[in-house]
């Protein structure tokens, strides 16, 4: 992978506000020609660095009401029981984020459902039944203050 420069993290954090802007108004933005920003953009996607372009939803306007983080703490952390473990959790729709953590619990899930009686049926049904799983803690968020899709590029990779 080539090293990033200061106009390829400009470009990405423009695309993350908006991953539908025409290459010509990109190229605009950096003085570039529309050839050179098309193929710093697809090197950019070769590379992995972008990895694809998505619509951000508003969950609520969809009717899902709840969000939920999970603590998974599990009693077996064998290879066959892990990889079984992590491809149900992948292959479940409600678990939009799964993360295997320090600390305490082995896993961390956010999960979302349309209320709270789906959320039981979820974990009921999916969570209890996963393999190797000694206890679930789940806390519920009563307000989301922040939620970000993007990654502050030229905050933390400033260069």
């Amino acid at each position: 992978m080539q090293a990033l420069d200061k106009t390829d993290l400009a470009m990405l954090a423009k695309l993350q506000q908006d991953g539908r802007l025409p290459n010509a108004k990109l190229a605009e933005a950096f003085s570039l020609s529309e050839a050179s920003c098309w193929r710093r953009q697809k090197r950019l996607e070769e590379d992995g660095v972008i990895e694809g372009y998505q619509a951000c939803l508003n969950r609520r306007k969809l009717g899902i009401g709840v969000v939920a983080f999970v603590q998974i703490v599990c009693t077996q952390h064998g290879e066959e029981i892990t990889a079984q473990f992590e491809r149900q959790i992948r292959a479940c729709p409600n678990v939009v984020e799964c993360h295997n953590i320090t600390g305490e619990a082995d896993f961390l899930l956010k999960v979302v459902a349309k209320d709270l009686d789906d959320y039981s049926r979820f974990v009921e049904r999916v969570l209890r039944q996963l393999p190797g799983v000694l206890s679930i803690r789940s806390s519920i968020s009563l307000r989301e203050l922040k939620a970000a899709t993007g990654l502050p590029v030229l905050d933390i990779l400033n260069l």
